[in-house]
């Protein structure tokens, strides 16, 4: 009798709560820190009168000091979907009706609001692309439809800069799709600290192939998206490097030196002026030159060189000190670690160093001379965030709970937001002093979400370690609430498996993992093995893959698969696995390669051969078809069709513009032509996150329906 008076106390998640976000946490709404340190400003948007306000609020009490714009006291202008702070914060850039162009672009209006005088100026009618202040504020360069252009703040007068600018064949000032998407980054101008010049890239993007989606929307007739896509081993944007003189209105391209095929992904001025930084990086990306250029006679000079067998990361983490020596950060030694070089180009010496990894660099605090960083020097699935001195003494530790920290400095290093989970807590955000570490106060804990999850008894994330192909893998499990050792469960493996990336660590459920609660109510066990090529455990683990993606990757899910099956208490007859993106790749090809170990599979977005993806991502890996076919045939699924023996549902978005369609499409020709039955699923107009509306409710109902019917 108990025990059934226990079950019905018991409540059953459902796949329609876990998508109305009732499971969501709550979060710190993005904060921006004012330069006086002590204070970080909030957008705020009222649900009942529609007005947007960017509040100023203390970091030591967190109460509201002031308020720098409300736009219930403006009647131009109702709202504001986003905002940015002039250097000096007298003036802000309001973005209104955004329109999203890919992951990270977007087009909006702007108006420009001055803090002291309250006055509002919409500087343009049409939609443009990332307006940012010269450092005096004088004027506004921003890009439309692929050129820059200068807006005077006092005259009210535009000026175009560059003339050659046009769709899908010559791009200034912003990036193409594949510098967006694998290098991270939008806007490719920058002024420097005087305001008289203004450095940018030039992307001729004529010779690449271009990629066309049909978009059957709600009309008549579909309409078609297209856009310049490099295929690897296809022909890139040329790039090159310009610098605009404002005063005498002359555009300069920079001689950069002997190279030919390559990319700038960063360009960033230095702490002396006239002198700009430029990355150079070549297409095989296993060589990253830093170059120096002057802006007075528009020379350039290599100042440090990264060379290595495999790739080399590009990262944000470049700064420079006040004598223009600088922080670089490398794998040179086989772990990520900070040095410090000399603005000739001499290694100065190397901050950190050990067995770990840095895997945050937050900043440089000048008065103290401390640097900030976040590592793994307390196992690769926890985070924890450290100060150090420049000279690679006086370390210490600023958080103090084992999980993962992510800290957000204030802008002169005197506090910092530390953002906490683990396995048992959900996110918590508590203020520290950077000094000493010390807590401040506390701002949020989402203990209310733990009270939500009381009556549902789930299951914990339980983390451990796999040995598997000689490595220690780390691992996270779920298992049914009324687990029995004496019983026989089936195995939903899930992982990502993608380069440098991390499926396990010691953090709080995420949305997916309120579906595997789901799922082991159901009496499955679910699991995720971060195997080689997976990150933060070194250079030599994470590159392994080099040349053969999917390869080992593949060896290790398949071995870690028939390991857990040795257990008494899982079925080795029938274990699944699933992925989405990479992990589609990688669910695929266990399917089919590994059919005598997984008996399903569902692969969401899949690459199902790396010919049809981008140059950047997949050249870091792979170098070009033509320089390695096999390396790109035997590790793609759709060449091994023929031995799929279990049950296989594909799913993708109709208008995917990373993965593209094209990949499901010529997966399912290929099983259709080997005989071969299967599942699939494609959602119409879905980007490659597949979401909108009912879309994840009706697709994970799907996923639900195939693994309790296959597995």
């Amino acid at each position: 009798m108990a025990a059934s008076v226990a079950t019905s106390q018991e409540k059953s998640i459902t796949l329609e709560e876990i998508w109305s976000g009732k499971f969501s946490q709550q979060h710190l709404q993005s904060l921006q820190s004012l330069k006086n340190g002590v204070e970080y400003v909030v957008l705020n948007h009222d649900s009942d009168s529609g007005n947007s306000s960017i509040d100023v609020y203390s970091y030591k009490t967190g109460e509201q000091t002031r308020t720098l714009v409300d736009t219930k006291n403006l009647e131009d202008l109702k709202s504001f979907q986003s905002f940015s702070l002039s250097e000096d914060e007298s003036k802000i850039l309001l973005a209104t009706d955004p329109q999203p162009i890919y992951r990270r672009s977007s087009k909006a209006i702007f108006y420009i609001f001055d803090v002291n005088s309250k006055k509002l100026t919409k500087f343009s009618d049409k939609k443009v692309q990332e307006p940012t202040f010269s450092p005096d504020n004088s004027k506004l360069a921003y890009v439309f439809e692929n050129n820059i252009y200068i807006y005077n703040v006092a005259e009210k007068t535009e000026k175009q800069i560059t003339k050659d600018g046009k769709i899908n064949s010559i791009i200034n000032g912003i990036t193409d799709w594949v510098y967006e998407e694998e290098l991270g980054f939008v806007r490719a101008f920058e002024w420097n600290a005087k305001g008289d010049k203004i450095a940018f890239l030039r992307l001729d993007e004529t010779e690449v192939p271009e990629f066309s989606m049909d978009i059957f929307g709600s009309d008549l007739y579909p309409s078609e998206q297209v856009f310049k896509y490099p295929k690897a081993g296809e022909a890139n944007s040329k790039v090159s490097l310009h610098m605009y003189d404002v005063k005498t209105e002359e555009t300069e391209e920079i001689d950069l030196g002997d190279y030919s095929d390559f990319y700038i992904p960063r360009i960033k001025w230095t702490n002396k002026d006239y002198i700009l930084s430029a990355q150079v990086l070549n297409r095989h990306q296993n060589q990253l030159d830093l170059l120096f250029v002057n802006a007075e006679d528009n020379t350039a000079e290599v100042i440090l060189t990264e060379k290595v067998e495999a790739y080399v990361d590009v990262t944000d983490n470049l700064t420079f000190l006040e004598d223009n020596s600088f922080i670089w950060t490398s794998e040179r030694d086989g772990f990520n670690h900070i040095y410090l070089y000399a603005e000739s180009g001499k290694l100065k010496h190397q901050v950190t160093t050990g067995n770990w990894e840095v895997t945050n660099y937050y900043g440089y605090d000048k008065k103290n001379d401390r640097l900030f960083y976040q590592s793994t020097e307390n196992g690769s699935v926890n985070r924890d965030v450290y100060s150090i001195k420049t000279n690679g003494k006086s370390k210490k530790r600023l958080t103090e709970k084992t999980g993962m920290n992510n800290a957000d400095f204030s802008a002169d290093f005197t506090y910092f937001i530390n953002a906490f989970t683990s396995t048992e807590t959900p996110m918590q955000y508590t203020l520290h002093s950077a000094k000493s570490g010390k807590l401040v106060r506390e701002i949020k804990d989402n203990s209310e979400l733990l009270d939500i999850e009381k009556p549902y008894h789930f299951s914990p994330k339980e983390l451990s370690t796999l040995e598997v192909n000689g490595n220690e893998l780390n691992m996270w499990t779920i298992k049914p609430s009324d687990f029995d050792e004496s019983k026989e469960y089936p195995l939903l493996m899930f992982q990502y498996s993608g380069p440098g990336s991390q499926s396990v660590s010691n953090s709080y459920f995420n949305t997916n993992e309120y579906w595997y609660q789901l799922l082991a109510n159901k009496g499955y066990i679910i699991a995720c093995v971060d195997g080689r090529g997976t990150g933060f455990k070194g250079a030599d683990f994470k590159k392994v893959t080099q040349n053969e993606l999917g390869k080992y990757e593949l060896e290790d899910q398949i071995a870690a698969a028939k390991k857990l099956g040795e257990l008494d208490y899982i079925d080795e007859s029938r274990i699944g696995i699933w992925g989405w993106s990479f992990g589609g790749f990688m669910a695929s090809n266990a399917i089919l390669k590994g059919n005598d170990t997984f008996t399903m599979a569902i692969a969401v977005a899949p690459v199902t051969s790396w010919r049809f993806y981008d140059t950047i991502y997949t050249e870091r890996f792979m170098t070009t078809p033509q320089e390695n076919a096999s390396g790109y045939d035997e590790n793609s699924p759709i060449n091994h069709v023929e031995k799929l023996k279990g049950d296989f549902l594909i799913v993708h978005g109709g208008g995917d513009d990373n993965v593209h369609l094209q990949n499901t499409m010529r997966m399912v020709e290929a099983l259709i032509q080997a005989n071969k039955q299967f599942d699939w699923a494609i959602y119409p107009d879905k980007n490659h996150g597949i979401f909108g509306g009912n879309t994840r409710l009706h697709m994970y109902t799907k996923m639900t329906n195939f693994i309790t019917e296959h597995l």
